[in-house]
Formats: C-alpha cells, structure tokens, sequence
C-alpha cells in the first residue's frame, strides 16, 4: 500500500521519488554519499563549499556516471567565487542549488532564468518570506536542533510557522531521522525532510570510522551550540577544545585564538595566506571580534582535519542533537527504505 501524501510537491518539484534530502554538509557530502542518495530515491546534494572549482566539476560529472537521478550543489551564498560556480551548475544542469547561507536576489534570478531551482536554508518565518520575495523555488527550514549554524527557534515552532508564512515547498530539518518524523513533518505542512547527521552516519559518508565511532557514542546532553567558533551559533559535538574555547576570559581570547589558529595552521596544512583570505572574508559578511575571526579563518580546515582526516585532536564536529538517538551506520539504500516502510506504517497506524 502506497500513500499519495509521500510524493510531495517537493518530489514533482525536483523529481525525486521520495521527499528525503540529504543536505550540503562540507567535507561530508561528496560524490558517494549524493550519488547513493539520489540512486535510493531520495534527493543527494553536493557540498560545493568546500571545493575547489575544479573539484566540484570533477564531482558533478563523477555523480552524473553513477546515477541518472536527479540532485543538487551547495554553495554558500556569500563566498567569493559564487558567481563562477553558479555557471558551472547552469552548464552542467544540475536540477537544484541550495544555499547554506542567503544568496542574493540577483544570483536567485540569474540561476531561475537558466531553469535551476534554488533552496535557501533559514531559521525564521521573516527568513522565509525574504527569500520566496526574491523568487526561490523552495527553502530548508532548520530548527534550533540542527547540526552546524543553527538558529534559536525549535523546529516544531517554527516549521508550522514557515509553513503557514509562504506558499513554496518547506522542507523541514533538525532533529529528523526516521519515518514518524517524516509523517510529523507533513502534519506540520512541510513537503519533505531534511536530514545531516543521519546522513553523516552511513556506510557510504567519508567520516572516518574512528569519528564515526565519536558521533554514535554522544548522548542528547553531548552537543552545545557555540558562538566561540566563528561568532555565528553553531551546534557541535562537546569537546575539550570546544570547552576552552567556552571558558576562555574575554581579556585572553585573542592571544589564545590566535595561537590555536596558528598551532590549527600547522595541524592541517592551511597556507597563511588562505588563513587569511578565509577570515577577512567573514569579516566582511560578519559582526566578528578579532578573537572570533582568528578562529573562523580556520574554522573550514579544522572541520575538515576532524571530519575527513580523522584528527580528532582538532575537535571541531558539527552535529544535530538527534546524534543522541542514532545507533546503526545502515547504507544510504536501507536507511531511505527504512525510513519510507516506517512512514507508510505510522500513516496506517493513524488511519486505523
């Protein structure tokens, strides 16, 4: 028995078979885990953010060899080079372009004018009637439970509100990883699911076993959403470091920052003059002190040491609060069959 509210607008939309996303995440979601995503039904998304262009035209042909399904780039909206990799997406037709942080009108028209759809993330009902202003075809809604840059409002506030503040397709995301939240979720008026965390927790994710082995062991109570990263709230796993960087007096924050952004530079590799180059450009888009830009220069090649190279030592690793629930590392394939079978289970159990 199949059920009609299962194929969302959000499916008709992109032209995915099930209204699952596998989100942007950086150094995470790369061409296995897309490929795998959008092959079991879902809708995978490549995170451009942290690629070079070449690498991200390398991976967008690379994904369009192992599926003829449809998927989507992420970018942040705000990097320097957005334009450039906006034209590669529209040569390359990928179906879809979301948005880690706001693109602007422009970049929206320019990419609707090619016929790519563009998905914005926000955490705000005012967010999301800006963005659907500009023309975006939908938008993620994160609530405060989401990994990485999260906002204040829970996701149960605030995906009925987003819901009933505009008329494009919501998706919904923090805290999302099994079928009872997908069928919640379309209670609350959203066309799909969003999910990272429980994405990051499957065969096909390039995390280190070893990291992987981190995430399964943290509880509800492990994560902590941190301003003392990059000066933007941003849920992590709790962490020695991240635990200093908490305690650390006001009077010492930048001498210790900038010497755990030097000691970080050696840990990973980074040339200065990236270093550099990274942090004045969030300055320019963010209010930052001094401490938190030596951090944020850095903040993209810690989360890599830590996600991809597997140097936990660097500590940085972003997650949603549902990493507490989440026992298995299942495939790409059984987690979106599993999650499907147990949606349909959880309408019939309403129904009866």
């Amino acid at each position: 028995m199949s059920f009609a509210a299962l194929r969302t607008r959000f499916c008709e939309m992109v032209g995915c078979e099930y209204p699952i996303v596998q989100t942007g995440m950086g150094w995470v979601s790369g061409v296995r885990l897309t490929s795998a995503t959008s092959a079991a039904g879902g809708f995978g998304i490549l995170a451009a953010a942290t690629m070079t262009f070449e690498q991200l035209e390398s991976a967008i042909r690379e994904v369009k060899q192992r599926t003829d399904r449809p998927f989507g780039v992420n970018m942040r909206g705000d990097q320097p080079d957005v334009g450039r990799f906006a034209d590669l997406v529209i040569r390359e037709r990928v179906r879809l372009t979301s948005f880690a942080s706001p693109p602007t009108k422009d970049l929206v028209r320019k990419l609707k004018d090619a016929g790519v759809l563009t998905m914005p993330t926000i955490g705000a009902p005012r967010h999301a009637q800006k963005m659907a202003e500009w023309g975006v075809d939908a938008v993620i809604a994160q609530g405060h439970e989401g990994g990485g840059h999260t906002g204040p409002i829970a996701t149960s506030l605030l995906l009925p509100s987003v819901t009933k503040a505009v008329s494009i397709p919501v998706i919904g995301a923090g805290g999302f990883h099994d079928g009872r939240g997908l069928v919640a979720a379309l209670a609350y008026g959203a066309a799909g699911i969003a999910m990272g965390t429980r994405f990051l927790l499957t065969r096909e994710s390039r995390v280190p076993d070893d990291v992987k082995a981190t995430y399964l062991k943290t509880n509800l109570m492990g994560t902590v959403v941190t301003t003392a990263i990059d000066g933007a709230p941003q849920r992590v796993i709790r962490t020695d470091l991240i635990d200093r960087l908490e305690r650390a007096n006001p009077l010492f924050r930048l001498p210790r920052a900038l010497a755990n952004a030097w000691r970080f530079r050696n840990l990973t590799g980074t040339s200065i003059v990236n270093l550099v180059r990274e942090g004045l450009a969030m300055r320019e888009s963010q209010e930052l002190t001094w401490a938190q830009l030596a951090m944020a220069a850095n903040a993209p090649m810690l989360t890599k040491a830590t996600m991809v190279d597997g140097n936990l030592e660097a500590g940085i690793l972003p997650t949603g609060q549902v990493v507490g629930t989440i026992e298995s590392l299942p495939t790409v394939a059984e987690l979106i069959g599993g999650l499907m079978a147990e949606a349909e289970a959880t309408l019939r159990r309403l129904a009866a």
